[in-house]
């Protein structure tokens, strides 16, 4: 394999987690491409022929590369393509339909090692389907229950009380002109009104735990961390200066079911987060296909940059 050939990085301006690995990328002198496409000035031209993958050059502001010469790309946070503000609705629905499915389309087709494939992102990122696919794991869920019906929630929060509340999907929430994050936290049956009617709500059994456990996963290599909180809420989220993290061993039936979960789902890349409870079993609450990890400790962020780099360099050989 050419050394020539490129690792193409997908990702938005702002971001530290793809800063440590290009950093690795680049001291082991394997070109890197970074590239925005919902940002960037892309031009390319992609052209397929009998038995040939899809080739052809692709410019984004000054930087150039082949689409048949990527030897992998590292799928991030690519901003979403937004059509100019001085077309109409119409227009700008089209224009943003064939930048997803024509530049997006053939960034997500091209005969290379991807991490992850944003279509297993995708189908990854549903809590639905990681419950399913955890249980059939093996995996330790807590009792959980998506509804929009609130006597339904009221009974279940009588029932395997005290429950918490998680949105079922990270989304941009804006009050007062201020962008506002929805944390974990727990909740009251007499809290459970109406306003669950408006939309599907996750409610799911707490865990008396004593930490909590964020492991990266890279291929078959595990990377855990326990962070222990320094204060009661229950979102470590909340307050990264009252957190701490060390590196804890993962038990093997919890490697075991990782990996069957990684497997089923098609992931290269996985964050998950589980409890440790008084009882030392492990919960699993959700794995994030393409989380964050640049925030754990130095020992431990240099690890999953080295593996994560290991892992572009080799491409499909990996």
């Amino acid at each position: 394999m050419s050394t020539r050939r490129p690792v193409v990085v997908l990702t938005e301006l702002a971001d530290p987690t793809a800063d440590w690995v290009i950093a690795e990328l680049n001291e082991r002198r394997v070109p890197v491409i970074r590239v925005d496409p919902g940002a960037d000035a892309v031009r390319f031209s992609a052209l397929a022929l009998p038995g040939r993958s899809w080739m052809g050059p692709l410019t984004a502001d000054g930087r150039v590369f082949d689409l048949g010469d990527v030897r992998s790309v590292y799928h991030r946070r690519p901003s979403p393509f937004v059509a100019p503000d001085h077309l109409d609705s119409q227009q700008r629905a089209f224009i943003t339909a064939h930048a997803r499915h024509g530049l997006g389309g053939v960034l997500g087709a091209l005969d290379c090692l991807y991490v992850n494939h944003p279509h297993r992102n995708l189908a990854a990122g549903y809590k639905p389907r990681q419950t399913t696919e955890a249980a059939r794991a093996g995996l330790a869920i807590p009792a959980t229950l998506i509804t929009n019906d609130p006597a339904e929630a009221r009974a279940f929060a009588e029932e395997y009380g005290p429950i918490i509340y998680k949105p079922l999907r990270s989304t941009a929430y804006i009050e007062d002109g201020e962008h506002r994050t929805i944390w974990v936290r727990q909740v009251d049956p007499g809290e459970i009104g109406d306003g669950v009617a408006a939309c599907p709500h996750l409610f799911q059994k707490a865990v008396s735990k004593v930490a909590d456990v964020r492991v990266a996963v890279v291929g078959d290599r595990l990377f855990a961390s326990r962070i222990t909180v320094d204060g009661d809420h229950l979102d470590w989220r909340w307050d990264y200066d009252r957190i701490t993290f060390d590196p804890i061993e993962v038990p093997a039936d919890v490697q075991l079911g990782i990996q069957r979960f990684m497997h089923r789902l098609g992931l290269v890349f996985g964050a998950f987060d589980f409890g440790l409870g008084q009882d030392g079993r492990w919960w699993m609450f959700e794995c994030n296909p393409n989380g964050q990890w640049a925030f754990v400790d130095l020992p431990t962020r240099i690890a999953i940059a080295a593996a994560l780099a290991d892992v572009l360099e080799k491409g499909l050989t990996a």
